[in-house]
């Protein structure tokens, strides 16, 4: 003790030091105005050198996501069969995404990619899939997901007698387990999309193969599922008659892509937008979809919220049925009541601007090429002529006259007079009741009549679309992320339950359809698309009108998220296991580990 005594006098000595003592005894001999003075010299120099340390320390550290925090998210609709090959409703498809995963899964930018697969190969002639699963991969209650899962889950799909609203996209395709890890798919003849099918979530079939088909729609796993996805139920509230109400769900630490950094999600449901509204506003959630426009712009500007937009792959438009208004079989007539709809005003007044105008069956950003950007400046130019006034100068120059005493346009045929007359059909929805409203006023400007028929969502689907019983319909399109159009406009999909509500009819148009099925090449795929597109357009089946945004609410809080094609609103979950709240700094000489992590991740 003394030896180290001794040294620190020493130096003390050498670098002239004076001891604490002899310090004190001068700084108590200042006057007051020299002890301010020292003081205020000593305090800016212990608050420098902090706010010096403390920025030196920051310049060493690095931000990362961290495990912990929780998000309250508002949901419409009730959810029945939280099972991936039995959901019905967005409420169901939102759930099954949370709780399940698949072979694989689409990324935040729509890439396929795997979950619970280390790898897949498909063979050269693209009939042939197999897939090696993870070994790491496990359901919520502890159990291995194995090759026996998948394909119980693809044959339970493939049971017609369960009426899976999934199972057309297993029809013909013969499944075998080769062991215990690697399971293979025979499909009968090429199908490009194939592999977005691989997505679907997998079944444990230890808790499900006691259940027949007939058990199946109730048994109480369709309510507290066990999945393999990034959250498993925590905990549950029902009402009166046994539907949830309320759903905790905690972060699945064995995740096959990855434990979850939020570490809770607590769901309600609602029966409609209002309800959902009024619980944001009562602060019981923090985050929504199925948001109309009309209540996006209320919310645009509310503090601590983010409102997330992207395009839907949805068209919307007047689908002609030729065959029961024979006026629309004019190819004229329909070139003109393109012609004359106002869309940017439908965008603007139906939308309120969360959308953009179209003019084809491909929705926009599914095709990016410079044909698209170029009609796009066409239309802007075009956007200031009289619309009106051009499409009655098309029809007559056709021959088309109005009939003073009425006011319709109407032409002779041989023995008959057409006039301008049909009705649209539609739902009632505020959306498509006030697209609807829009076209007749425009098209009656044109000098049309039209009557707009509004129907029940249930009553259109099941007494109008399915038979093709209207002259016009006011409806939409969801096309799926790999662009099979075949559904929607192959002449063998005009009746129900084909999705040809155009009743199109096109030899050329039905063999690029057929042909762009069986390419694997995504570019040689879309020019096929292009081909068909361009088939289209010289038909005029249709009067393309917009394509609306997604759009969800969420709170500023949550960082990591990203969004870039949505086809459904489930897709906002795509990344849902790199969302996060909390965070934590470690020094750059710690965080080799995690910078390498999160590089991955990116």
């Amino acid at each position: 003790m003394k030896e180290g005594e001794d040294k620190i006098s020493k130096k003390r000595k050498e670098w002239n030091i004076p001891k604490s003592s002899v310090i004190l005894k001068t700084i108590a001999s200042f006057s007051i105005t020299e002890k301010i003075i020292f003081y205020f010299f000593l305090v800016s120099f212990v608050v420098s050198s902090a706010a010096l340390l403390w920025k030196v320390n920051q310049s060493f550290l690095l931000e990362f996501p961290a495990y912990g925090g929780q998000l309250k998210e508002g949901i419409i609709g009730s959810p029945r069969f939280i099972n991936p090959i039995l959901a019905m409703s967005d409420a169901d498809r939102d759930m099954t995404s949370l709780i399940y995963s698949g072979l694989m899964k689409s990324d935040s930018e729509g890439n396929l990619v795997p979950d619970l697969a280390e790898s897949y190969d498909i063979s050269k002639d693209g009939l042939v899939y197999k897939f090696k699963l993870r070994n790491d991969a496990y359901f919520h209650n502890g159990g291995k997901v194995t090759a026996d899962d998948v394909e119980f889950t693809i044959n339970k799909t493939q049971d017609s007698a369960l009426k899976s609203p999934k199972r057309a996209n297993w029809d013909g395709v013969a499944v075998k387990k080769l062991n215990e890890r690697e399971i293979e798919f025979v499909l009968k003849q090429p199908y490009s999309p194939f592999l977005e099918n691989t997505s679907l979530g997998i079944l444990p079939k230890k808790i499900w193969m006691n259940f027949d088909s007939d058990q199946f729609p109730f048994s109480l796993y369709n309510i507290e599922p066990i999945g393999s996805g990034p959250y498993k139920v925590n905990s549950l509230k029902k009402d009166s008659y046994g539907i949830p109400s309320y759903y905790i769900l905690a972060s699945f630490n064995k995740y096959a892509s990855g434990a979850p950094y939020i570490k809770k999600i607590l769901i309600n449901f609602y029966q409609n937008e209002k309800s959902l509204i009024d619980a944001f506003k009562n602060g019981d959630i923090e985050s929504m979809s199925a948001v109309s426009s009309q209540n996006a712009e209320i919310l645009k500007n509310e503090s601590k919220l983010k409102t997330i937009r992207a395009p839907l792959p949805r068209i919307f438009g007047v689908f002609f049925n030729q065959n029961h208004a024979p006026v629309l079989a004019n190819k004229e007539i329909r070139e003109a009541l393109s012609e004359a709809i106002d869309k940017s005003r439908m965008v603007k007044e139906v939308l309120n601007g969360y959308g953009i105008e179209i003019d084809s069956p491909i929705p926009p950003d599914l095709i990016d090429d410079k044909k698209n950007s170029e009609s796009k400046e066409d239309k802007k130019q075009e956007s200031a002529a009289p619309k009106t006034e051009k499409a009655l100068s098309m029809l007559q120059n056709k021959g088309w006259k109005m009939n003073e005493e009425e006011k319709i346009l109407e032409k002779k045929f041989k023995n008959e007079t057409q006039q301008l007359r049909f009705s649209i059909s539609t739902s009632n929805t505020p959306e498509l009741k006030k697209a609807a409203e829009i076209a007749k006023e425009e098209w009656e400007k044109l000098g049309a009549k039209v009557e707009v028929k509004i129907f029940e969502p249930g009553d259109l689907n099941q007494n109008v679309i399915r038979p093709r019983k209207y002259e016009a319909l006011l409806f939409g399109e969801i096309v799926g992320r790999d662009l099979d159009l075949f559904a929607f406009w192959h002449s063998s999909q005009r009746k129900d339950p084909g999705l040809n509500i155009a009743l199109y009819a096109n030899s050329k148009a039905d063999k690029l359809l057929e042909d762009a099925r069986k390419i694997e090449n995504r570019n040689d795929r879309m020019q096929k698309y292009r081909q068909f597109e361009d088939e289209v357009a010289k038909d005029s089946p249709v009067v393309f009108l917009y394509s609306p945004d997604f759009i969800y609410i969420i709170p500023e809080k949550i960082r990591g998220y990203s969004i870039g094609q949505v086809i459904t609103p489930v897709d906002r979950f795509l990344n849902i296991n790199e969302w996060y709240i909390d965070t934590e700094k470690v020094w750059k000489i710690f965080a080799g580990d995690r910078i390498v992590k999160n590089a991955l991740k990116k």
